[in-house]
């Protein structure tokens, strides 16, 4: 647990340096439990997430970084590979490809790559994997804005 937490802490101190390089992510340490974080990603620009901010819980267990965290979506998305009501992430590297190489900001970047190019093989939403299987990118896509902007974009007015 001792080597979870220094490294944690290391994580965190390169977030607080990097803030300015990766303006799409916005990684932060819950203030009282080092193993629970929050991050705000922004959807890639030329895809159905554009413009919308999305909110991902990390639980971070004591054997990281041998053991990958638990991340989800707190944020509704309409994506393959996240669970509609649950939001969590069919992703390899959080998984059976996961390697303690990964950081957490690392993942973040992995989760935005993952929504700009879904895997509709392996869909915890079916709705939207058959849309994408079936070839009904506009369908896909016309959803997956629709959800964006009830969820993700600051309300106006």
């Amino acid at each position: 647990m001792q080597a979870s937490r220094a490294r944690l802490f290391k994580e965190y101190k390169e977030v607080q340096r990097e803030k300015a390089v990766d303006p799409d992510i916005q990684l932060a340490c819950d203030d009282s439990n080092i193993f629970k974080w929050t991050a705000l990603i922004k959807g890639s620009s030329e895809t159905p997430f554009e413009g919308g901010v999305f909110q991902l819980a990390f639980a971070v267990p004591e054997q990281y970084p041998l053991q990958p965290p638990q991340v989800r979506f707190l944020t509704k998305i309409f994506h393959p590979n996240v669970h509609f009501k649950t939001g969590e992430i069919c992703l390899d590297i959080l998984k059976n490809a996961w390697s303690p190489a990964w950081t957490l900001q690392s993942v973040c970047r992995a989760i935005i790559a993952l929504m700009a190019h879904p895997e509709p093989d392996s869909p915890l939403n079916c709705d939207s994997g058959n849309l994408l299987r079936s070839g009904d990118i506009r369908g896909y896509q016309s959803m997956a804005r629709m959800y964006t902007r009830l969820a993700a974009m600051p309300k106006k007015g």
